[in-house]
């Protein structure tokens, strides 16, 4: 596992009340600071709707006393399904800090001379610091690998494929290479490549957080890595956001079907 406590929960319902208040603002000037915050910083907000199956990439455009304006998307398509769906989970990086709001009844209207969605403000926003990220721990029957280009002191570099035991918004816990392998707490990894079944390929610098000792159930001991993204790119954490709610969906429809 990553060096990462996080409550056990579903990414789309990670913006309800219950174990998560402790971190939810609800007062309209803490609301509405943390918008102004996202505006100033041009803080790109990813939005999924219709259960996580669609999502698209905005902006704000800007922020009122009592509505938002975002900019459309790229994608005409997803722009429209946004229009109809009712709920809009909202999650971006401000200072980062990991935000998350929901957003309803979006309608088109003329912004700056271009189309864009008008909404009211959320009632509240889920703010996490990195500890809080939830983590997905991965399925066993398609498991992640990650590949990592380690320098070796003769120049050369060799290209571990690691096993991904979790993967959160934060980093991943990985498998650790052989003691003869450079690899120590602190030491980063441009380069490493993940893959995400039928999401796609993230491309990413990983940071050496913790490495230590686990038993696994034969008796055998092996060594597992707390590795965190440094600087990923808004793309990137889209589809680890994207892959996360894809299991954790499937996994629910899976536990209805038994049930």
């Amino acid at each position: 596992m990553t060096n990462e406590t996080t409550p056990n929960a579903n990414p789309l319902t990670a913006f309800e009340p219950g174990e998560y208040s402790e971190f939810m603002l609800r007062t309209p000037i803490e609301i509405g600071g943390v918008m102004r915050s996202l505006y100033d910083h041009v803080s790109q907000i990813t939005v999924f709707f219709n259960e996580g199956n669609d999502m698209l990439l905005t902006t704000l455009a800007h922020v009122a006393a009592d509505h938002l304006i975002l900019d459309f998307g790229p994608n005409d398509e997803m722009n429209r399904k946004a229009l109809g769906a009712e709920k809009h989970f909202c999650v971006t990086l401000l200072d980062k800090v990991r935000v998350q709001f929901i957003l309803h009844g979006f309608s088109k209207v003329e912004f700056g001379g271009r189309q864009a969605f008008r909404c009211a403000l959320p009632d509240e926003v889920l703010r996490l610091q990195r500890r809080e990220y939830y983590r997905l721990m991965t399925p066993v029957m398609r498991p992640l690998k990650c590949t990592l280009p380690i320098p070796l002191p003769d120049g050369s570099v060799k290209r571990y494929e690691a096993h991904v035991f979790d993967i959160s918004g934060g980093g991943l816990g990985i498998a650790a290479p052989p003691e003869s392998v450079p690899f120590a707490s602190g030491m980063q990894f441009p380069n490493c490549r993940i893959e995400l079944p039928e999401v796609g390929f993230v491309t990413c610098t990983l940071e050496v957080r913790s490495i230590f000792a686990v038993t696994l159930k034969s008796g055998a001991h092996a060594r597992h890595a707390g590795c965190g993204f440094v600087n990923i790119p808004g793309p990137m954490l889209t589809l680890v956001h994207r892959y996360i709610i894809k299991v954790e969906r499937e996994r629910k429809a899976r536990q209805s079907g038994m049930g």
